[in-house]
């Protein structure tokens, strides 16, 4: 593990590249989203439909009938099939058409392709590459979604930004001071050092803030009037998840040596999924280790959090419209960057990884003359 406490070189970057790793597990829906109605949802360019199987299962497939690529999902889920709406073929959790309409036999090749998925944590998980490396074990940790000693919740939101974009934003907490004024932000963000640590799919900024006045969401969840010390951990795992350790706990009960036991403690957890190259998916829960038999408060912070992600969502569009009508422009960068701009070399280290083996293979194959 290495650490840095300033952005890595170069100090400027056009960031004009929106790909992201096809290898990889993407958080495509909530849990609850899937019902017996088929859910449409195109995940880093593929446009999918999952639905969830009367036998319980989540399915992901291509949202493209084999027949004459009408939207599976205008169909309807029938037991463990989805039909097509145009001429009612069927097809199972698989991919694989079961039933063709006036004919007794299937066509052998009738199938779609069909995503893996996992449901854990309250999320369902689609891999997007190539079915062989799929490892669940690979899968981000968010058990706190579903840990018994914790409760939470959240929400799904869509942004007209690339996915990046966002990941800057979780990375780089100094902005609450500006976007969050009233809420969650005050100046020890600017002010309060850093530490930004790095391997090779992880990047970590860790951030105290210690004798300073509580900024109005936390001090509301403390329910103390006195001086706190706050912390920030931020933990980015590649593809495109974000965990953040948050709390504060009053000045001098030992928090920033170890014991948070008297102040409040909470995971704020992100999964940002590509939809295409300007906009994505954002899944949020906040889950807290505090006040977990108050349902009120769940309710409470839900919106209240949700609330400020909504100015986040604002000004990271108004980011990209002016990105779009500025594409010739380079992005400057700060101390306060550290944390994206190795978010960024994870990720394309990733690619890069992708494209070199995609490459290997087509020479193998006979594909590329080099």
């Amino acid at each position: 593990m290495s650490v840095s406490t300033s952005p890595p070189v170069p100090t400027t970057e056009s960031f004009t590249d929106p790909g992201w790793p096809a290898n990889g597990w993407y958080a495509a829906a909530r849990s609850e989203e899937l019902g017996p109605a088929p859910l449409a949802r195109t995940i880093c360019g593929h446009n999918l439909v999952m639905f969830r199987q009367a036998s319980g299962p989540a399915t992901a497939l291509a949202d493209a009938c084999w027949h004459k690529l009408a939207p599976l999902s205008r169909g309807t889920v029938r037991g463990d099939t989805i039909v097509c709406p145009y001429h009612g073929l069927r097809y199972d959790g698989r991919g694989r058409c079961v039933h063709m309409p006036a004919q007794e036999t299937v066509h052998p090749g009738a199938a779609v392709r069909a995503f893996p998925l996992v449901e854990r944590h309250g999320l369902c998980w689609v891999w997007t590459g190539d079915p062989a490396l799929a490892d669940p074990a690979e899968i981000p940790d968010f058990h706190w979604n579903t840990d018994p000693e914790w409760v939470s919740a959240g929400s799904y939101m869509r942004l007209d930004c690339n996915y990046k974009l966002m990941i800057d934003n979780l990375m780089d907490l100094t902005h609450e001071e500006f976007v969050h004024a009233s809420t969650i932000g005050n100046e020890a963000l600017s002010v309060a050092p850093f530490e930004v640590t790095h391997g090779e799919r992880t990047v970590t900024v860790t951030r105290w803030m210690t004798g300073i006045e509580a900024p109005p969401f936390w001090a509301g969840q403390l329910q103390k009037d006195c001086l706190v010390d706050r912390w920030q951990i931020v933990r980015f795992e590649g593809p495109s998840v974000v965990s953040i350790n948050v709390g504060i706990a009053p000045t001098g009960t030992g928090a920033p040596q170890g014991d948070k036991s008297q102040g409040v403690d909470g995971y704020v957890l992100h999964a940002i999924t590509p939809e295409r190259d300007h906009s994505c998916h954002y899944f949020w829960a906040y889950a807290r280790s505090y006040r977990t038999d108050e349902a009120g408060l769940t309710e409470k912070l839900v919106q209240g959090v949700g609330g400020i992600f909504a100015e986040d969502k604002a000004i990271l569009e108004a980011q990209q419209a002016a990105m779009s009508d500025n594409a010739d422009k380079i992005f400057y960068n700060l101390n306060l960057d550290g944390g994206g701009l190795w978010a960024r070399r994870v990720i394309d280290a990733r690619i890069a990884q992708e494209r070199r083996a995609e490459s290997r293979e087509n020479r193998e194959n006979g594909q590329d003359p080099r």
